[in-house]
């Protein structure tokens, strides 16, 4: 007796069409990334003569790049180590401040009814349509009379400025989302609104807001314009971007400057695997309760 092929089980043409998408698409997407990583790891000399070389042996590995792109200029290097760890702490810091004022924020856009609602998100909305440029020199002139120009702080302060819309606008979108009777289920069993927001709704929203805070941190850690605005005077204050731009200069090797690009990207990819962890723990807890 020949068994029945089940409609829900894909032919051999689809799958294989499957995989050869899957393939090309993982080609295009990781592909320059590898190459760019065998290229910082070859001598300079040994790109010039055989730039597609794409598996260079262990005596030709050469990891000098990453160490001349990291170290001070004291040192004979770019100073790059140093550019990263500023951006690390404007970055966790923007994050920090920018979720615990949007989660306010946004709850209260959401959920609260006041006279004025629409108009306030409307204004929430229309300050994140802004370009950075029509923002910079009225934000330049409040941190000069606060004497924060060249300074992390004001920096930090900038961010924060700029990341609050976007959170509050992504974060009121996911509270309008949860069901309201877990809301009122809790108020009914005797929750004031901080205990309510902190035990009901943010363990149920954890998801949304730590996606939230990746594009927040994404945000302040890519930031160009800001940062060559309030810090180019003070190189020892220059975040990761400053940074990566000097090393665009011609006399710069190339290997310095791919080995300095992708030690950059190091701290975003072990972000975004602990999120990821977060998220999916995030998203079985919401589901539990």
């Amino acid at each position: 007796m020949t068994r029945r092929r089940s409609p829900l089980r894909p032919r051999p043409a689809a799958t294989a069409g499957r995989v050869v998408f899957i393939a090309l698409a993982l080609f295009f997407a990781i592909g320059p990334v590898l190459y760019g990583f065998v290229l910082s790891v070859r001598p300079y000399s040994a790109i010039v003569r055989e730039p597609l070389n794409l598996i260079p042996s262990l005596g030709e590995l050469d990891f000098s790049g990453y160490t001349t792109a990291m170290l001070d200029p004291a040192q004979g290097g770019f100073g790059l180590g140093r550019f990263v760890i500023n951006s690390l702490l404007v970055g966790l810091g923007t994050v920090a401040l920018s979720i615990l004022v949007s989660i306010l924020g946004a709850y209260a856009a959401a959920r609260l009814r006041y006279r004025g609602r629409g108009g306030v998100n409307a204004i929430i909305l229309g300050v994140y349509l802004f370009p950075g440029i029509v923002l910079s020199v009225p934000l330049f002139v409040l941190l000069a009379k606060a004497g924060l120009t060249g300074s992390l702080v004001g920096l930090f302060l900038v961010y924060v400025a700029a990341t609050v819309p976007v959170s509050i606008y992504m974060l009121r979108n996911y509270f309008q989302a949860l069901p309201e009777s877990v809301e009122e289920a809790a108020i009914v069993d005797g929750a004031s609104l901080p205990q309510m927001l902190r035990s009901v709704v943010l363990p149920i929203a954890l998801p949304g807001v730590v996606a939230t805070a990746i594009y927040v941190f994404m945000i302040a850690w890519n930031e160009y314009f800001y940062a060559l605005l309030f810090l180019v005077q003070d190189r020892a204050l220059w975040t990761a971007p400053l940074g990566i731009s000097q090393l665009s200069d011609f006399n710069v090797p190339v290997t310095v400057l791919l080995s300095g690009a992708i030690a950059v990207t190091v701290p975003i990819v072990i972000l975004f695997f602990l999120a990821q962890r977060y998220l999916v723990e995030g998203l079985t807890a919401g589901a539990e309760k």
